[in-house]
């Protein structure tokens, strides 16, 4: 059987991407023939400031299925790039890496760093949404997965003061079965889901307490139905070692709640999972951190983390 290639976006071209791309090509080889989407001049460029030297394999991505691809390469589809227009840039690689995807040449998508706030210009909550959005999908759930611990906010990139109003049994059970069935396809078994409650203590000095309210009767109902789910607990014990060995998943309210305690736990040890579609699609844990552009100082954990887990699908 082929192996389906890993469509790569590489992102913002002042990113730590190509940095990390090219350490993890010194650290793994992977078995899915990597197809990179960016600037050949940003590319060459980052090279050569890396030292990194591989041959390169311009593709045209309309006849994708006649080139030969393998690793021992650098597969490139060729955008070009302004750099005073980078919007239009990134745009440009993910039509053409969604082109590809609903072609049926592959199920296997990694898109690097992208500043959200000028690419996606307040139209989206995020990536995650973004990509939903392009493909129809409305369910869908933010899983920063890693094998011992994985997380998920039933809210993403969403202002605090309106996390409350989102909340609602519905999209705790929405998430949930989400979650519930990507690890059945993936892991062969059912996870163990634990709760923070959205309120300190799951506790409120005000009329609607809404760990009572919404987040105790959905966990009710999913028990009911099968799932093993668990809560509302406080967050700040929830993360405790004797607490978090017991569940595969901790599912959060709102962003921060769950991923600050995953990332200081796991670091980079963690990727990016979007569920829900028809496709894989992973980021690697991290962010441009334009900052570090071209410093030699970080790390391709997350990066090896995603192609290793397309690697076994």
């Amino acid at each position: 059987m082929k192996i389906k290639p890993i469509i790569i976006v590489t992102g913002e071209p002042k990113s730590v991407f190509f940095e990390i791309f090219f350490k993890s090509q010194k650290l793994y080889k992977s078995k899915s023939p990597l197809v990179l989407i960016s600037s050949k001049k940003i590319l060459k460029s980052q090279m050569k400031k890396f030292k990194f030297k591989k041959r390169l394999n311009l593709i045209d991505y309309k006849n994708l299925e006649k080139f030969r691809l393998n690793n021992n390469v650098i597969n490139l589809i060729d955008i070009d790039l302004d750099i005073k227009k980078t919007h239009i840039f990134l745009k440009k690689c993910f039509d053409i890496a969604f082109k590809i995807i609903n072609s049926n040449l592959t199920d296997k998508f990694i898109n690097g760093p992208i500043n959200k706030s000028k690419f996606l210009n307040k139209k989206y909550l995020g990536m995650t949404e973004y990509i939903s959005k392009k493909f129809k999908i409305k369910k869908n759930a933010m899983l920063i997965y890693n094998k011992n611990l994985s997380v998920c906010p039933i809210t993403t990139h969403l202002p605090l003061k309106l996390v409350s109003k989102k909340i609602s049994q519905k999209l705790i059970k929405e998430k949930v079965m989400l979650i519930n069935n990507f690890y059945k396809k993936n892991m062969g078994f059912v996870p163990k889901i634990g709760v923070a409650g959205l309120n300190p203590h799951c506790e409120s000095i005000l009329k609607l307490n809404e760990d009572i309210k919404i987040v105790s009767p959905a966990i009710k109902n999913l028990r009911k139905k099968g799932f093993q789910i668990y809560g509302p607990f406080p967050t700040d014990t929830l993360f405790l070692k004797q607490n978090r060995i017991k569940y595969d998943v901790i599912l959060g309210m709102y962003h921060d709640q769950v991923l600050t305690p995953l990332k200081t736990l796991k670091e980079y040890d963690a990727i990016n999972i979007t569920l829900g579609l028809p496709f894989y699609r992973i980021s690697p844990d991290h962010g441009p951190n334009e900052k570090m552009f071209n410093k030699n100082l970080s790390t391709p954990i997350s990066l090896i983390k995603a192609i290793q887990f397309l690697d076994k699908r």
